[in-house]
């Protein structure tokens, strides 16, 4: 069982919306401290956005809006033990 800190609940409901309006940037992932999964998500928005007409950003958001539902849809605990625990970068 993890230690809950009140921050971890704010992470979570913070992490979670920002994944599903922001998701195609990577800001859920910076949220909850994965920066090179932040930083992959962005590049591949961004430049894969650029040379494919927006589909790849597309595809990011749709990618952002299942991890923000999944973010939202797990308990307390499930979430500081799959997230911060066991550092699960990826759903």
């Amino acid at each position: 069982m993890a230690n809950l800190t009140p921050s971890h609940a704010t992470k979570q409901i913070l992490a979670g919306y920002t994944g599903i309006i922001f998701g195609g940037f990577g800001v859920h992932k910076f949220i909850l401290g994965y920066t090179v999964e932040a930083v992959i998500v962005l590049i591949v928005s961004v430049v894969g956005g650029y040379f494919t007409y927006g589909l790849t950003l597309l595809i990011m958001q749709f990618v952002g809006l299942i991890e923000g539902m999944i973010y939202l849809n797990k308990s307390h605990d499930e979430f500081v033990n799959t997230y911060f625990v066991n550092r699960q970068g990826w759903f």
